[in-house]
């Protein structure tokens, strides 16, 4: 029995993600920023030279609208998930590492807030606001996933602390604090980009879903709101399947490439998860 090495994923997750990014470059080469613009292009057209993935129904390419969507949502997926994990990271190493009264408040601020329902909180907050900036939208989503980080890393602390290091830096006369970022920070650093990456994929989850709703920022071309356009003016049903496809298609192919890069980065963090093939 051999391991199967993490670099597989990786790399199967590098080619998707890499995909998406040629999406961004295309489309910064192949069509100007102000095709984005409405009424820029004749509307409803088909893909074509002049317009390889058609125009929408307000005149803008869908290619320039993919090349300015996709970065404004990874934006607020990497805000909203690093976000979420600084938080969660804080709080989990600090009530796992000194554990007592100190463990007993977080784990249990974090086992209330998980009982709240997320998507129910997103809606209401995203709905209490006429504009939103992405911005906000990354830190209101990072305010309501930062539980599942705090745990797990709570989690990997209790088992850390007991380890020998840990002991011999307690008797070297080292502050919890500095034994926190100088220990055991470090160890978790494998473990910590996992997190991240999971988080990420979080964070676009539900970017993606409050946009379709039609309560993201409706003032920014991102995918959730190329997505709720789309079903607004039922180009669906007209037949228009490159006005809907193509946010659909770099979608599943950003959620596919965090996905193989987060079973990656879990391997190498966690080696005893590591696959066996024969």
């Amino acid at each position: 029995m051999r391991r199967r090495p993490a670099t597989v994923p990786l790399i199967i997750g590098a080619t998707f993600l890499g995909g998406v990014l040629l999406t961004v470059v295309a489309g910064h080469v192949l069509v100007s920023p102000d095709s984005t613009a409405m009424f820029s292009a004749v509307p409803n057209l088909p893909p074509d030279a002049a317009h390889p993935l058609g125009t929408q129904s307000q005149g803008r390419d869908m290619l320039a609208v993919m090349a300015a969507a996709i970065p404004a949502t990874l934006f607020v997926s990497l805000l909203g998930g690093g976000v979420a994990v600084i938080i969660g990271t804080i709080l989990g190493m600090t009530a796992g590492y000194f554990g007592g009264v100190v463990d007993g408040v977080i784990r249990t601020a974090v086992d209330v807030a998980l009982t709240i329902p997320t998507l129910a909180v997103l809606i209401l907050i995203g709905a209490s606001f006429p504009v939103v900036s992405l911005s906000a939208m990354g830190f209101i989503i990072a305010l309501t996933a930062w539980m599942g980080p705090a745990r797990v890393v709570r989690a990997q602390v209790l088992t850390l602390r007991e380890r020998e290091f840990v002991r011999i830096a307690k008797l070297s006369g080292l502050g919890g604090f500095r034994i926190i970022a100088l220990e055991l920070l470090p160890n978790l650093i494998p473990f910590l980009s996992a997190i991240f990456v999971n988080a990420v994929v979080t964070a676009t989850a539900a970017t993606i879903g409050l946009e379709v709703l039609g309560l993201g920022p409706r003032q920014t071309i991102t995918l959730g709101n190329t997505i709720f356009e789309a079903l607004y003016y039922t180009a669906m049903w007209r037949g228009m399947w490159w006005w809907w496809a193509p946010p659909v298609i770099v979608l599943v192919c950003l959620f596919q490439g965090l996905f193989f890069i987060g079973k990656a980065l879990d391997s190498i963090a966690n080696p005893r998860a590591l696959g066996a093939t024969t």
